[in-house]
């Protein structure tokens, strides 16, 4: 009889949180679902800078997901909604420019002067560039940024940015190429980071890497793309240092150099892929 009460109380209490953790991820699910609709980008209040999240670049030039995030970029920083234009992402092993460095040949492209824009070369995940960005612009006074990144992107990195202390807005990319059932698929994955990011902090999520970490198994189940990553989809890694410069002149669009460099924590991370 106890073996048989006990083990009725198990199963209420998987029940229970099974439940629990379901209804959990439906919240999350609304939040990031609400934010990928929503544009708090208002040129009458504006920001201090537009940081846009990296995605893929091909040999210096933006794969179409990162274009047309940075095509967005251009036109909030037409209209006066931000003076500066923050662009992040390292590079992978083997890659000749980080994605920081093919985001700023397309400002410079589309009339952004150097001037402008700052980059972000060694963050390998959003939380990496996002930390960095906060100590960079914090350094000079600043914390109202806009971000821009992919709909479904929104409530994580709105969530970060707020979390390492910078006063954040969100305008979502609305010509991104990812649709379709890709774009459901992310949907899915990123309410689960928000789900976790949210019970357990952004910060420790990022120093356990991916939720399949928490939860053994989890990512082979459902087959999403599970680790945080600030552009593509792939993991997130741990934090390490950053580091920021102003936009130098690139072998495919040479342009005015602003000597002003500065380096942030003590080691160079090594790039990876960042979404």
């Amino acid at each position: 009889m106890a073996v048989r009460r006990a083990r009725r109380i198990l199963r209420r209490v998987v029940f229970v949180t099974l439940a629990a953790g379901f209804v959990w991820w439906l919240v999350a699910f609304v939040a990031v679902w609400s934010a990928a609709r929503r544009d708090e980008a208002d040129a009458t209040r504006p920001a201090d800078a537009i940081v846009v999240l990296g995605a893929a670049q091909y040999d210096g030039r933006p794969s179409p997901v990162l274009a047309a995030r940075l095509d967005h970029a251009v036109a909030l920083w037409r209209d006066g909604v931000a003076p500066l234009i923050v662009v992040t992402g390292g590079k992978q092993p083997g890659d000749r420019f980080t994605e920081a460095t093919a985001a700023a040949n397309h400002l410079h492209e589309a009339g952004v002067p150097d001037s402008a824009i700052l980059r972000e070369v060694d963050g390998r995940s959003s939380w990496e560039s996002l930390v960095a960005t906060a100590r960079f612009l914090h350094a000079d006074d600043k914390d109202a940024v806009v971000l821009v990144s992919d709909p479904y992107h929104m409530a994580r990195i709105g969530d970060v940015a707020r979390e390492v202390g910078l006063d954040a807005s969100t305008s979502p990319a609305a010509d991104s190429p990812v649709d379709g059932w890709e774009e459901k698929r992310r949907f899915v994955a990123e309410s689960l980071k928000v789900a976790v990011g949210r019970l357990i902090g952004y910060g420790r999520l990022e120093r356990h890497g991916r939720i399949g970490k928490l939860v053994p198994g989890l990512a082979t189940m459902l087959t999403l793309p599970i680790g945080g990553s600030s552009t593509g989809g792939t993991p997130d890694s741990g934090s390490g240092g950053w580091r920021f410069e102003s936009s130098p002149p690139s072998p495919i669009a040479p342009h005015r150099h602003i000597a002003r460099r500065r380096r942030l924590g003590r080691a160079r991370t090594r790039s990876g892929p960042v979404v």
